[in-house]
């Protein structure tokens, strides 16, 4: 198989997710369309101030970021690999009365397929373990970027990914810096473990200085990279709940990473 087959395989799976994940209590929808609001802290603190600025959504899934930060008054674009999620996502923006544009597409396609740049590119939680190189992406990010644009990523820590969730305990299996791909099959979703589907998946490992190298060698000026212990999301085995969100009981490793850059 090529790449091609990998991303249509994935692209599947994310059609397969869509509808559970509409109806789960982790992405709890109807509170959403009641006006709650699916950003977490780590974001909202790294970009206080949306109000009047574009903003280009990486990875949308069905859209309930992007639409939380049009509500913030960001003009935002999403794009996601899965058709069913745009429709959803579109859906979502008209019954909301939203401005929102959402486009169907691979992420690396993006700036082929949007039509500006942006004062902002943003993509969080689980993102870029579905892109075998990071150097295109990051490549593709400083092209989207206005001159003094901000990119931003909240992603969880490469270590996370290190670990066979399938197996009781989980199990180290996986490189850190891992150059095969990574095949699974899944049933369920980290949203519904219940759901009725069986998806097919192909991922990649990236360390933290494959991110940070790949961003500086596009052009961009990395702001800072920070790591924390806490998760917002309960999606992995044996966390505790904090103050701050869910961790580790031994504080072995960091849960997520932020990183914040610019363009020149």
């Amino acid at each position: 198989m090529g790449l091609y087959e990998y991303f249509e395989t994935n692209k599947q799976a994310w059609n397969q997710k869509v509808q559970p994940h509409l109806t789960s209590d982790f992405y709890n929808v109807e509170a959403f369309k009641k006006g709650e609001s699916s950003l977490n802290a780590y974001e909202l603190n790294a970009l206080p101030d949306v109000e009047g600025k574009s903003l280009l959504h990486l990875q949308c899934h069905f859209g309930q970021d992007t639409l939380s930060w049009s509500r913030r008054g960001a003009l935002c674009t999403g794009i996601d690999s899965s058709d069913v999620a745009i429709e959803t996502a579109k859906k979502l923006n008209t019954e909301l009365n939203l401005n929102a544009q959402f486009i169907c597409g691979n992420v690396l396609d993006t700036a082929e397929l949007v039509t500006q740049t942006y004062d902002i590119v943003f993509t969080s939680y689980g993102v870029l373990g579905w892109l075998p190189d990071l150097k295109p992406w990051a490549k593709m990010i400083k092209t989207c970027l206005k001159p003094g644009g901000i990119f931003y990523i909240v992603e969880f820590h490469p270590i996370v990914w290190m670990w066979d969730y399938q197996k009781n305990p989980p199990e180290m299996r996986y490189g850190y810096m891992q150059d095969e791909l990574i095949y699974e099959e899944n049933t369920g979703t980290y949203a519904d473990k219940d759901a009725a589907i069986t998806t097919k998946e192909y991922t990649w490992n990236h360390g933290l200085g494959a991110v940070v190298s790949a961003l500086a060698e596009a052009g961009l000026r990395i702001e800072y990279l920070k790591e924390n212990d806490a998760s917002p999301y309960n999606i992995l085995p044996n966390l505790q709940k904090t103050e701050t969100g869910y961790e580790l009981q031994n504080k072995l490793y960091p849960l997520i990473f932020e990183l914040k850059a610019t363009a020149p």
